[in-house]
Order: structure tokens, then C-alpha cells, then sequence
């Protein structure tokens, strides 16, 4: 199952880099997650500073 971004994303971008699918962008100032790219590894939720992400 694709990890979410809830709204407490301040869209500060530092989970972009860390998905190694680029499953992460911004839309209309908000990051969500693809999930038809989104491999579930987590590693967007540790790069995550305000815990905005979790397992869908």
C-alpha cells in the first residue's frame, strides 16, 4: 500500500530526494505521493521532519 502525506506537510521537500521511485511531487503547494509509483520502501517517512507521512 502507497505511504500518504497528511496535511500537517509544510512542503519543505526534503522527502523528494530521498524516493527512489519519484513517486513524491507538489501540487497547488502540497506533496502527495503516487501510489502507481510508490514502492513502499519508507524512506520518505524518515526524511519527513514533521511526521507528515505514513503508511497508507
Amino acid at each position: 500500500m502507497a505511504h500518504k502525506i497528511s496535511d500537517a506537510c509544510v512542503s519543505c521537500g526534503s522527502c523528494v530526494p530521498e524516493c527512489p521511485s519519484e513517486a513524491i511531487s507538489e501540487s497547488g503547494g502540497q506533496y502527495q505521493v503516487d501510489p502507481a509509483k510508490c514502492t513502499d520502501c519508507g524512506a520518505c517517512v524518515s526524511a519527513c521532519p514533521t511526521e507528515a507521512i505514513s503508511a497508507g
